[in-house]
């Protein structure tokens, strides 16, 4: 049987066997709907609460913090389109790297007219204070900075970001979508107002997200109708994919330490090995990145061509975000970095989970010299 290896858990992880058992009741046996006042309702209604308290416990925050949503992009969507809309200040900063849920939202207000001011990013990827420092004023409604980059894995200084916001009176938001589990997050000691989660990333299931809203903002909804979690975000409750996501958050949180651990020493080990190939450098910072993030850069070589010729050896990775896997154009998360739109075509991306083996990285180690000889023809 042919050997294969998955390294694109920064696109989308697998469900957790755990998680599936446990979402399973709710599809056909447990069905109710929470608002209902009968039996099978309250089933629903105590499955979602126990959930939304394995959410908060993880997050360090309270049950009542946590809405619920269809995942990372329409957290990141009411974050920013619910503060705006209820603040009556006209100014929106954010970071060149963010996910495009946040640019593309930052582009939505632009057009109807509100001030967005994009921070520059240093060549790792980081987000500077002083930059910060000088463009917030009182008319800045609010300040979204992402807790780790989804392309190379640079982790911000979200605290010392979300001190200098407070100082000017605006909200501090953060996608945590591909650090919740893997960075050490506690939303009272960081100074996080509004933040962003998704299942999908942490073995969970697709579809369901979450937002965590500091006890005293006030966003508007953007979706209207029966008034379900706190009248933030009508419509029934995806209980199944709920409890999953209470479940997924859970189980990370109960092997964090270890799975950190495991994903950090096969990172390194995948990182000092590529680099010994010649016409290989690393993008991002070679400290202070994300525990399952490796991310390259190779001379002569079109990141798709790679990718293709990899996955013809059973290797599943990326280039980039899987959000823009059909674009031709160069990641903006490389642009911002100072890369050549040359240099970022050229990239690859390999992203662990805590089920990557110690098998799979001699796979990846013993394919990729073999690929990039493929894709340079010789």
């Amino acid at each position: 049987m042919k050997k294969s290896a998955y390294f694109d858990n920064g696109a989308t992880t697998a469900v957790a066997k755990e998680v599936l058992d446990e979402m399973l009741p709710f599809f056909s046996e447990h069905y109710g709907n929470p608002s209902s006042i009968h039996s099978m309702g309250d089933i629903a209604a105590k499955v979602m609460s126990a959930s939304r308290k394995k959410v908060s416990n993880a997050l360090k925050c309270r049950p009542s913090e946590i809405i619920f949503t269809s995942g990372g992009t329409e957290s990141d969507n009411l974050a920013l389109i619910g503060t705006v809309l209820r603040s009556g200040k006209k100014k929106v900063i954010t970071s060149a790297v963010e996910h495009s849920a946040i640019l593309e939202v930052c582009a939505y207000l632009k057009r109807i007219g509100y001030d967005i001011v994009i921070l520059p990013v240093d060549k790792e990827g980081k987000v500077s204070t002083d930059s910060l420092a000088k463009v917030i004023d009182k008319d800045t409604a609010l300040v979204s900075v992402m807790t780790a980059n989804n392309v190379i894995g640079t982790i911000q200084p979200i605290a010392e970001l979300s001190d200098v916001t407070h100082k000017h009176n605006a909200l501090f938001h953060t996608d945590a979508v591909q650090a919740f589990t893997k960075v050490d997050i506690d939303v009272a000691r960081d100074g996080i107002d509004l933040l962003s989660i998704s299942g999908h990333k942490i073995h969970g299931p697709k579809g369901v997200g979450a937002l965590y809203v500091r006890n005293g903002i006030k966003i508007d909804p953007m979706i209207l109708g029966g008034g379900q979690e706190n009248g933030l975000r009508s419509s029934t409750e995806n209980v199944p994919c709920i409890v999953g996501l209470g479940k997924a958050a859970e189980l990370a949180m109960s092997t964090m330490n270890d799975d950190v651990k495991r994903m950090q020493r096969m990172r390194d080990e995948i990182i000092d090995s590529t680099l010994r190939i010649k016409g290989t450098y690393l993008n991002g910072p070679a400290d202070g990145r994300l525990c399952n993030n490796a991310h390259f850069g190779f001379d002569g070589v079109k990141g798709m061509d790679l990718i293709l010729s990899l996955n013809k050896m059973g290797i599943m990775a990326s280039t980039a975000s899987a959000c823009t896997a059909g674009s031709a154009d160069p990641s903006h998360v490389m642009t911002a970095i100072g890369r050549s739109a040359e240099e970022a075509l050229s990239s690859l991306r390999i992203s662990l989970s805590r089920y990557n083996t110690q098998e799979d990285v001699d796979l990846l180690r013993e394919s990729l010299p073999k690929a990039l000889r493929t894709v340079r023809g010789r």
